[in-house]
């Protein structure tokens, strides 16, 4: 077996910030040059809230893999699962590019990984196989 795999994140981070800032700009742009309508602007600066708390309250998110088993945590969620139990993990490419990643026990459950906990696919997907898993990936399905 290979060694631990941890990988960890924080939700305070450059590029929120740096996105956070750029869609109050450019508000600002359509309220100051356009004279767009304030409630519309209030409207639009409310989808940047959940980025705001992001960056206010910086949660921490993680994973870990050993080679007994695979724990992750996110909030105040958090999980372990002995790597006996798992059949295969299923690699599903969104339409957005996004990866989800699916845990399927050998009893047929499946248990997802919390996008925030999970690391870049390529990296979990090697350290995986390394630990002797079987990964299945899947692109851009619509039903599953």
């Amino acid at each position: 077996m290979s060694a631990a795999f941890t990988f960890a994140a924080q939700g305070r981070n450059l590029r929120t910030a740096v996105v956070v800032l750029a869609v109050w700009a450019a508000l600002m742009v359509l309220w100051m040059a356009f004279d767009a309508a304030h409630w519309l602007v209030a409207l639009l600066a409310l989808f940047t809230l959940p980025a705001c708390l992001d960056l206010t309250r910086n949660p921490v998110s993680g994973l870990t893999l050993t080679g007994n088993d695979i724990a992750w945590y996110t909030g105040r969620r958090n999980a372990t699962v002995a790597l006996a139990e798992i059949d295969h993990v299923r690699f599903d490419t969104r339409l957005d590019f996004s990866v989800k990643v699916t845990l399927v026990l050998k009893t047929g459950a499946k248990l997802r990984l919390p996008f925030e906990a999970t690391p870049p696919h390529h990296a979990l997907e090697a350290a995986l196989s390394a630990q002797g898993l079987t990964t299945k990936r899947f692109h851009f399905q619509l039903m599953q």
